[in-house]
């Protein structure tokens, strides 16, 4: 009743016997079932309503935003693909992470790194927050094979991330779909010790790409640190 259609033609929806449904009817749907926008989005995607991308998702950074991460005053800043590979960094970025530039390509996949790559007990970067942050690696890699399903690099790094990690496959059948935005993220970093930066991914939309930025409030001691990181760059990292 609350999405408008009748008991009948949602019984044979529900046992795939219908024929494929309007956008009208799962918007109906989905507000019946109190889904949240993204949740909605979601559902129009597989139900082949919504706009698929057959083609690969993006790798390729504009040359503006390359620009931008080298102007930015102590922030740092790295862009990722919808596969969360890391495709550019600044120095800052490098000092606080890792030096990106010595690893191979495929080595500089969060997810990868995040689940397969970091020691149990252990999170990516010594932050604070990583049963959060893999969390969200999984909601976003669900949408992301939602908008890509022909993409082998998408499918095959979620197999790789199933059959290497438990803990991805038992987040991955929650089917749980893009979570809250992490305002705030804390590292443990080697040399200038936690630093709290506050988080914004701005969505490059154009090319499916996140620009992150990690900045801290001015005067406090986390700009400090960011502060004594641009300064020695990335030979803070040879401690490690």
């Amino acid at each position: 009743m609350l999405a408008h259609i009748s008991i009948e033609y949602y019984v044979r929806l529900e046992q795939g016997r219908a024929p494929r449904p309007s956008g009208e009817v799962l918007a109906g749907i989905a507000a019946a079932l109190r889904l949240t926008d993204a949740e909605s989005e979601h559902l129009h995607v597989l139900a082949g309503t919504a706009s698929t991308r057959s083609r690969l998702h993006c790798r390729d950074v504009r040359p503006s935003i390359l620009t931008l991460l080298e102007r930015l005053p102590l922030t740092a800043g790295f862009v990722t693909s919808a596969a969360f590979e890391v495709l550019a960094w600044n120095d800052l970025a490098a000092a606080l992470m890792e030096d990106f530039s010595v690893l191979a390509p495929a080595e500089r996949n969060l997810a990868r790194r995040a689940f397969l790559g970091v020691q149990p007990g252990n999170s990516l970067y010594g932050s604070a927050d990583g049963a959060a942050f893999r969390h969200n690696v999984v909601m976003e890699l669900r949408a992301t094979a939602a908008r890509y399903p022909h993409d082998p690099v998408i499918t095959g790094l979620i197999q790789e991330l199933r059959d290497g990690s438990a803990e991805f496959d038992r987040l991955w059948e929650r089917h749980d779909v893009r979570g809250a935005s992490m305002l705030t993220k804390t590292f443990r970093h080697p040399t200038v010790g936690p630093i709290t930066v506050d988080c914004d991914a701005l969505a490059l939309t154009e090319q499916d790409q996140h620009l992150v930025l990690y900045t801290a409030a001015q005067g406090s001691r986390d700009a400090e640190a960011l502060a004594l990181l641009a300064v020695i760059g990335t030979q803070a990292l040879e401690s490690r």
